[in-house]
């Protein structure tokens, strides 16, 4: 059972990259079940041959997602967290990082998987990059936490398909309470969703990034 208090495997580089590798071709994958216009016979033969290698893949399993560490041996990630897990299909995945000035920043491209309007990004697909993006800004604090409050402001269609860009920065930290906001941006640099949020550490909270 995954959880919590799962003790977590943890993955280095080398032995992360085949799994990687597995989650682009599954992601890849996904895309082709969702735009794909073969006969019934096909998509039943195609399915089952998809149902072999899930028994494959479930011959040996994990009780959890892994981490991911650094040549330092610290924690860095989590492998399999929706928006920028390298090992999880489900992930866009969205390339985050952090400036010396406590900025996080990522661009990334959205492809019809994600989509909600017709052309346009899902509004919840958006809110989920941005809480993630304002989530590692506010770690950047030194004081992280989880999700405690999210506001958005959707101020046009995030466009699919195109590049976008997503910032956050954490703006203040009042005793365990984290502040901090962000938005994404299209290719033409206008706003398209901000958001603010509230991020709360529980006591013994241990930081780490998300």
């Amino acid at each position: 059972m995954s959880g919590a208090m799962t003790e977590r495997h943890t993955l280095g580089e080398d032995e992360a990259a085949p799994l990687a590798g597995l989650a682009a071709r599954v992601r890849e994958l996904i895309e082709a079940a969702v735009l794909t216009d073969v006969g019934r016979d096909e998509a039943r033969a195609v399915a089952d041959e998809i149902a072999a290698l899930t028994e494959r893949l479930r011959a040996v399993r994990r009780d959890a997602p892994p981490f991911l560490v650094t040549g330092a041996h610290r924690i860095d990630r989590q492998a399999g967290n929706p928006v920028s897990g390298p090992l999880n299909p489900v992930a866009p995945p969205v390339d985050l990082d952090a400036t010396a000035d406590g900025i996080v920043r990522g661009e990334f491209t959205l492809n019809d998987v994600y989509e909600g309007p017709p052309s346009y990004v899902h509004g919840g697909v958006s809110a989920m990059v941005l809480d993630q993006a304002l989530g590692m800004a506010a770690a950047q604090t030194g004081v992280g936490g989880m999700t405690a409050t999210l506001e958005l402001r959707y101020r046009r269609p995030t466009p699919l398909g195109m590049p976008l860009t997503v910032e956050a920065k954490a703006s203040r930290v009042e005793g365990r309470k984290i502040y901090a906001s962000g938005t994404i941006t299209g290719p033409d640099g206008r706003v398209t969703v901000e958001a603010t949020a509230m991020f709360v550490t529980p006591q013994n909270f241990l930081v780490q990034e998300r």
